[in-house]
């Protein structure tokens, strides 16, 4: 069974270049990158893979998951997961969920619910990998607008040239006031070599990093050089593996994400519900 096609549609990856190079050849954000070499997605891959836990209460043997791994062509043990539901597995890249039977025939995609508790365990699972990968992402290389006393975290993946991320940025002092700290990562989506990944490396090579995303994204010429060693390539290949939709791509405390701009309210009350553990349909 040959699975690699579907998650490479989806555009994620894993850490390895070559699972990268499916996403671009093969997703929407393929004719906005254009051609990027092996080297480029090589080095915008981060070092390894952030390990995902396996969902609860679901005990299953390595030598079961080799197993059912052995069936499925390219399949790797670590992909693989048992589900409540028995010979039902969950194969795993990035965000994208699907779930294979135990011999290895057949596989479907949609998410999977818990009929006593109406509980959604596709999204859950979602949630829980965007919050271990976006866990693993120092704070050190993201550019942080905050309030003194925040009540709540957004990472937000922005693009300087997008339009509805230069509408949030012009009101983040207004998310700020109430209460919303704001953490920016880098997604151009044109991807490299173009002019908008230049910009986002131009910000994060700034003496004033908060002031020069301002800038750029007033639609200003920065006069800063782009220096070796910064973050843009880490946050792309990261954004990449997520499966972005687009930006600006809002993901909550909780990993919930909410794809595209938010007024300063409306985001309040997506991030209150999402707070309280408000189930979703």
């Amino acid at each position: 069974m040959k699975l690699r096609g579907y998650f490479a549609n989806l555009r994620l990856t894993a850490s390895h270049a070559a699972l990268l190079m499916l996403a671009l050849s093969h997703g929407p954000l393929a004719q906005a990158a254009g051609a990027i070499s092996p080297a480029t997605i090589a080095a915008s891959a981060p070092p390894a893979l952030t390990p995902v836990p396996a969902p609860a209460n679901v005990p299953v043997s390595a030598a079961e998951l080799a197993a059912v791994a052995a069936r499925i062509a390219g399949a790797k043990v670590s992909e693989l997961h048992a589900t409540p539901v028995p010979g039902i597995y969950e194969y795993r890249q990035g965000t994208a969920i699907a779930y294979v039977t135990q011999d290895g025939r057949f596989a479907f995609t949609g998410d999977l619910y818990q009929l006593n508790d109406k509980a959604n365990l596709t999204d859950a699972r979602r949630r829980e990998v965007r919050r271990t990968l976006i866990g693993a992402l120092p704070e050190a290389s993201m550019i942080i607008y905050s309030p003194q006393d925040p009540k709540y975290t957004v990472t937000i993946f922005t693009d300087v040239d997008c339009q509805y991320c230069r509408a949030l940025h012009r009101q983040i002092a207004d998310y700020n006031a109430l209460g919303v700290r704001v953490r920016y990562v880098s997604f151009p989506r044109t991807g490299p070599n173009t002019a908008s990944w230049t910009k986002a490396e131009q910000v994060w090579c700034s003496a004033d990093r908060q002031s020069a995303l301002t800038q750029a994204k007033l639609g200003k010429a920065l006069p800063t050089a782009v220096c070796k060693s910064n973050p843009v390539a880490q946050h792309y290949a990261l954004g990449l593996q997520l499966a972005l939709p687009g930006t600006p791509g809002i993901i909550t405390e909780s990993g919930d994400l909410l794809p595209g701009y938010l007024p300063p309210d409306e985001l309040l009350e997506a991030l209150k519900a999402d707070s309280a553990g408000a189930p979703k349909s």
